[in-house]
């Protein structure tokens, strides 16, 4: 095949890729299901479909090309002080759950499954030790799990990536290459690979934060936007460090500052691009997991009968499953243990059991459990085929499927009978914030009234009765639509409302840098303020 038709042949799959998850997302909102679990079972379906283009997953497109740009999403939306709040706990579940999975399933491989010793067993264990950020953000979102739950799964899917990409290489050094590490070289890694990737995440971001406020031009700042996260996974490799981790820190720290250097007009055409890139990665992530079934089957067929390996792939599912439930309930007791006893957090609320087991029953994996169990060589040390290779893989495939399809089509069920669905009406935190915002604006008006004299007097009594207005409704939890003033007193309020818009930004970035509330409602209400100040932007001056 010339390289004309290869790249038509390439251009026509990904044509067809982006349809189906355009298509069959519009379908999970139909059917009220989170749409990633009907992209994987959509790629299932499809994969044995006759004449259907083969399209193999390749571990370095996962890593290199997918995976910056979703983990540096997931972080920018996520919430800082929540993030503080539970870190005892994401700590308990992103270092020591990853062990304590990845020893677990040694010990099981080793004495139940024929085919796995030990070393395979840890390796497997490796694999798929870490939660995936991209499904556990997408599912938990969707199914209106409550916010602190939330939290938890997104900090630590974030967070594992390290201690699993540890335990990935010390898998592979212990079986592929038949080296044997010690508990203080492992150590002096992991230690390595957090700080390492924390600094050159921080590091770029302050750079790229300070290059930022000499820009101001929507297109060049959606550029600058999708090379920093790339920028920071390349450059986390490339020192040895955590790349995931560089990530993460950039992603968190650009959105704390994003309030600054960003104006309300580039912060709206950054984040509508973002959210439908996001989109559209997270829609081929998925249909890729799904279409990689059948060579998950070329690979193992003929090895095992089938009986045998939907055998282990249950009980391997299940086993895993009740890994992650033995340990979520010690280990809430411990972090609220040390939050109240060591962080002197008095206040600290600790998990109640049903939403312990919520977050046990939530542990999802992804492709990037499938990319790094393809990435496993098939070859050992001493050149012998590794036969384990396959069956590794195949399980890895068992565990994504029941996870992330079983497990997330049962949650809406499980949160509605255990009572954690999420309430109707404004969150007391945003109806805080709203107040606070409504009445600095009040306050700036009736100081500029006071300085200013004449005809124009009348436009800020305007103005106050608008915002009077808005906040009665706040008050009371009501909307209405306020219309304002004519077109001709808009030209010459443009001033006077810009200053009162901005007196609501500066008080609700000080309520969030105080912790009153979290950056989600911070992110709500600064996306209607910058609607409201680009609508005055659009109109000139008298």
């Amino acid at each position: 095949m010339g390289s004309g038709e290869s790249l038509h042949a390439v251009e026509t799959v990904i044509l067809l890729l982006l349809v189906l998850v355009a298509a069959f997302a519009a379908m999970a909102r139909r059917l009220k299901v989170p749409y990633p679990i009907v992209l994987v079972l959509a790629g299932l379906v499809i994969s044995f479909f006759p004449r259907m283009p083969r399209v193999p997953l390749n571990p370095n497109v996962v890593f290199v090309i997918f995976l910056p740009p979703l983990l540096f999403a997931s972080a920018w939306a996520m919430s800082w002080r929540e993030f503080r709040r539970n870190a005892v706990m994401i700590g308990l579940l992103a270092v020591g759950l990853v062990g304590f999975t990845v020893w677990g399933v040694a010990e099981f491989s080793d004495r139940f499954i024929t085919a796995l010793d030990w070393k395979a067993g840890f390796l497997l264990g490796a694999v798929i030790s870490t939660t995936d950020a991209i499904a556990a953000t997408s599912i938990a979102k969707s199914i209106g799990l409550p916010r602190r739950i939330v939290d938890i799964l997104e900090g630590e899917s974030l967070l594992n990536d390290a201690t699993g990409l540890l335990a990935l290489e010390i898998g592979l050094a212990i079986m592929v290459r038949g080296e044997m590490p010690t508990v203080r070289s492992g150590v002096a890694r992991l230690i390595f690979l957090v700080v390492g990737g924390l600094v050159i995440g921080l590091l770029i971001g302050v750079v790229v934060g300070w290059l930022e406020k000499f820009i101001d031009d929507g297109p060049v700042e959606l550029v600058v936007s999708l090379v920093v996260p790339y920028a920071a996974y390349l450059a986390g490799e490339r020192a040895h460090a955590s790349g995931v981790l560089a990530v993460v820190a950039c992603g968190i720290y650009m959105s704390r500052k994003s309030t600054q250097f960003f104006s309300p007009a580039v912060r709206l055409q950054v984040n509508g691009a973002w959210d439908a890139l996001v989109f559209m990665l997270n829609g081929l992530v998925f249909v890729l997991i799904g279409l990689q079934l059948p060579y998950v089957l070329a690979g193992i067929h003929g090895r095992y009968g089938t009986g045998t390996l939907i055998f282990y792939g249950v009980v391997f599912s299940v086993v895993l499953i009740l890994l992650r439930m033995i340990w979520v309930f010690p280990a809430v007791k411990i972090a609220s243990f040390v939050a109240r006893r060591w962080l002197r957090r008095q206040d600290e609320v600790e998990l109640k059991p049903r939403e312990v087991f919520v977050v046990g029953w939530t542990g999802m994996r992804g492709v990037l459990a499938l990319a790094a169990a393809i990435s496993v060589p098939e070859e050992l040390w001493n050149g012998k085929e590794f036969e384990a290779r396959n069956l590794i893989v195949f399980l890895a495939f068992c565990v994504i499927f029941v996870t992330l399809v079983l497990q997330g089509l049962t949650l809406p069920a499980l949160i509605r009978a255990l009572g954690l669905a999420g309430t109707e009406g404004m969150d007391p935190e945003e109806k805080e914030a709203r107040r606070a915002v409504l009445k600095s604006a009040i306050r700036y008006l009736e100081e500029e009234r006071r300085r200013s004299s004449g005809p124009v007097t009348h436009l800020y009594d305007d103005l106050v009765h608008r915002y009077r207005h808005k906040l009665a409704h706040v008050s009371v939890g009501e909307e209405e639509n306020v219309d304002g003033l004519d077109q001709e007193a808009y030209s010459r309020l443009r001033v006077i409302a810009e200053g009162a818009l901005q007196a609501e930004r500066r008080t609700l970035i000080g309520l969030r840098d105080r912790g009153r509330i979290s950056d989600d409602v911070l992110r709500t209400l600064e996306r209607e303020l910058d609607l409201a100040e680009t609508q005055y932007q659009g109109i000139p001056l008298s």
